[in-house]
């Protein structure tokens, strides 16, 4: 098993439910965040950690993800013509930055078995989940990037964390800590999705970025669907658990949670706040605005 992490998985295929009607025939993951889908800002933090081939696991009405991050002729000599190099460099960019490599989830049926998906194209090495859901800005090192780095020291699964506040972990896959912890690195004992908060075991929360390691696949392709048909990627972490380690980082940076509608409108408010182009001019509209 090789250990440095070349590919990232990003399941995509999820029906983007909590947006409709907007996600209606859209993706979720090519929403807007100001200037940029969603689905490109976790690419960029991939691709900003060093990670050259990028898994996108898919579904149906999902063609505008591969088109986006395809070369688009028409649109590249359209933009030559014109003389607007500025747009023909940033679209250009998007299509160079990495590898694509699309498969399809042709049934929702759980994270679990959309990384499953990916088994042939990921290989025997480790490798990288990333949610699109939860958009996380940290300049200093991306969130990935920062799991990878504990993943080189422990050789072993590392799943990013925060905290929330108590009233809120029913809303999440919660770890266990064992106790055993190196500064913002705590090893696992157990996980447990979206557990009632009196039987909470902690309020480190998972986030949606993931180091994995190949056996992963072996254990997911042994895990029962639950109530809903679908199968927890928790469940078989939690199974990999009784025969290796793993850890849980609490990353540094902000995380959004661009899945819900008042976590995307803050995530556009403050991303718009940062902007280069646009920041001193929002910002000046919001100090006026009256409502």
């Amino acid at each position: 098993m090789g250990n440095k992490i070349r590919k990232a998985v990003f399941p995509v295929a999820g029906m983007g439910t909590r947006f409709l009607p907007a996600t209606k025939a859209s993706p979720k993951e090519m929403l807007p965040l100001v200037d940029k889908p969603l689905i490109q800002y976790v690419v960029e933090e991939a691709v900003e950690a060093g990670i050259t081939q990028m898994i996108m696991v898919t579904g149906r009405n999902k063609h505008s993800i591969e088109d986006h991050f395809d070369i688009s002729v028409e649109l590249e000599l359209l933009l030559k013509g014109k003389g607007d190099l500025e747009n023909l460099k940033t679209v250009e960019k998007i299509s160079e930055m990495c590898e694509f490599c699309f498969i399809r989830q042709k049934e929702p049926k759980g994270l679990g078995h959309a990384i499953l998906r990916a088994r042939d194209l990921v290989g025997d090495e480790p490798f990288a989940v990333l949610l699109g859901d939860d958009i996380i800005h940290s300049p200093g090192r991306p969130v990935i990037g920062q799991l990878m780095e504990a993943f080189e020291k422990k050789q072993a699964p590392v799943i990013a964390v925060e905290k929330v506040p108590m009233e809120n972990v029913s809303a999440y896959g919660v770890i266990a800590p064992t106790g055993e912890t190196e500064g913002s690195l705590h090893q696992i004992k157990s996980m447990v999705e979206k557990p009632p908060i009196d039987q909470a075991p902690s309020n480190l929360a998972i986030i949606g970025r993931y180091i994995l390691t190949p056996e992963i696949f072996d254990f997911i392709e042994a895990t029962a669907p639950d109530a809903k048909g679908e199968i927890q990627l928790t469940t078989a972490l939690n199974s990999q658990l009784e025969k290796s380690l793993a850890y849980a980082l609490q990353f540094t940076g902000r995380r959004y949670d661009a899945g819900d509608k008042l976590g995307f409108l803050i995530a556009t408010v403050e991303y718009a706040l940062r902007s280069d182009a646009l920041g001193a001019k929002f910002r000046e509209y919001l100090r006026k605005l009256e409502l």
